[in-house]
């Protein structure tokens, strides 16, 4: 049976009717929430939380609710409190004023979740446990990412599998991470490895290990990443590229908790949770055979899907701004934000890969950019309405779809050795380099192979 590790998260008392856009928005910040009537006594025996405040949504209050709502404040003096007042001068909330001044924060209507968001870190900084920072790096605001946010908290103390999928670039390796930060084996090793990168033949070396003499050069017995991870987790990204007998050892490990060296038949326990990545179907490789229908139900426990960045919305502004001045910092550069038709671009952009893309495009243009304001074409981005742009449409982007495809096929069928993949396209290598940079397809420093996940 999977162990729960049940963290007590934190509890926000919300007098009044709490939005649902907030609603979800705590939840991806790891508040708990309940709703108080403010004309009923205020009850804090709130087992199991680890903290808990009070927020006096005044927006929609009367005044003949304030003897109620000072009662609660009294009775909750230990509590950190905020209050929001409703639009208008200061001179119109004047009768919320005995109320307002015993709170440690005071917010103005309508109430923004960024500033909701500002708001709960600084009482959390004023003495309150603070949240992990893990999920600090998957940014945003959109439905998309708060649902995402919401279900890594669920899943992370969770001891069993989780298969993350999406498109690449989605920041999927990102969650991985987040997971085990946040999960009872934060402090055990996490270790990950892509699938994809090895040749087939070293694979099963890479993950399980081998013993002396096992091959030609296993001059001494080496243990695998599995083995290296006990007590911790194993994330596989590309899970998919994962050859037959890989995949007949893994499923091993998750049914028995068990490996076998290469050259061995000796079981070695280990006690390791994996999480696994991948930006294909892979119902439909189980369905043409390429991937083990056992394995992949060992797999698919908890799934997390990665949304891509076209279907963030105002996360595209929020993240361009964050990798500029991540930029800013460690380069000194002129550019020191957007236009707003370069913001526009961004908006209407398709993104086929995703976050790495947009990141790969902001620093070429602050490199580049000999303005404060970073333009469209500083991006190589078409502006709205102009004739490059109609081409972004969906035909073009199921064109780019398609060609990103065909690129990756053939990279794959080629262990990615450039100069085959070339002259199997009857592409320069320019070129292909070129399509790779287009489509977010990175080169990995460490082996020269090309990394076409996230």
């Amino acid at each position: 049976m999977a162990a729960i590790v049940q963290d007590a998260p934190h509890c926000l008392i919300w007098f009044g009717q709490c939005p649902e856009h907030i609603r979800q928005l705590l939840a991806a910040d790891g508040w708990s929430l309940r709703e108080q009537p403010p004309e009923l006594p205020v009850s804090l025996s709130l087992r199991g939380h680890g903290m808990v405040a009070l927020l006096f949504d005044l927006c929609s209050m009367a005044t003949s609710q304030l003897p109620a709502l000072l009662h609660s404040l009294a009775v909750s003096a230990q509590l950190p409190r905020l209050c929001v007042l409703p639009e208008g001068p200061p001179s119109s909330h004047r009768q919320w004023v005995p109320l307002s001044r015993q709170c440690d924060r005071v917010l103005q209507g309508p109430l923004q979740e960024q500033q909701l968001s500002d708001a709960l870190l600084s009482l959390r900084g004023a003495g309150l446990p603070a949240n992990p920072a893990p999920l600090d790096k998957l940014l945003g605001q959109s439905p998309a990412m708060l649902l995402t946010r919401t279900t890594v908290r669920k899943f992370a103390p969770v001891e069993l599998p989780v298969l993350i999928t999406g498109q690449t670039g989605t920041g999927k390796e990102l969650a991985a991470h987040a997971l085990h930060q946040l999960s009872p084996r934060a402090q055990q090793p996490m270790l990950a490895i892509n699938c994809g990168a090895i040749p087939a033949a070293l694979i099963q070396s890479e993950l399980f290990g081998h013993e002396r003499g096992a091959f030609t050069g296993a001059l001494t017995r080496r243990l695998g990443l599995f083995e290296h991870a006990d007590g911790g987790t194993v994330f596989l990204d590309e899970v998919g590229d994962l050859p037959a007998d890989a995949q007949t050892a893994l499923l091993r490990v998750l049914q028995q908790g068990t490996l076998e060296r290469v050259g061995s038949h000796t079981p070695v326990k280990v006690n390791v949770r994996v999480l696994a990545a991948t930006h294909v179907e892979l119902e439909q490789a189980v369905a043409t055979g390429r991937f083990r229908n056992d394995l992949y139900y060992r797999l698919n426990v908890l799934r997390l899907h990665m949304p891509p960045l076209a279907a963030r919305g105002n996360d595209i502004a929020l993240l361009a701004g964050h990798a500029l001045e991540q930029f800013r910092q460690r380069h000194g550069c002129r550019a020191r934000g957007f236009s707003p038709a370069c913001l526009a671009a961004m908006a209407h952009w398709p993104w086929p890969g995703n976050v790495r893309e947009l990141i790969n495009r902001i620093q070429r243009a602050a490199v580049t950019c000999e303005h404060e304001l970073i333009q469209p074409q500083d991006m190589e981005l078409a502006a709205p309405g102009s004739p490059d742009a109609a081409s972004e449409g969906p035909l073009g982007n199921a064109r780019r779809q398609a060609e990103r495809q065909a690129l990756l096929h053939c990279l794959q069928e080629h262990q990615f050795n450039i100069s085959a993949a070339a002259r199997a396209m009857g592409l320069s290598r320019v070129t292909i380099y070129r399509l790779c940079r287009r489509h977010g397809i990175e080169r990995q420093p460490a082996t020269g192979a090309l990394d076409q996940n996230a």
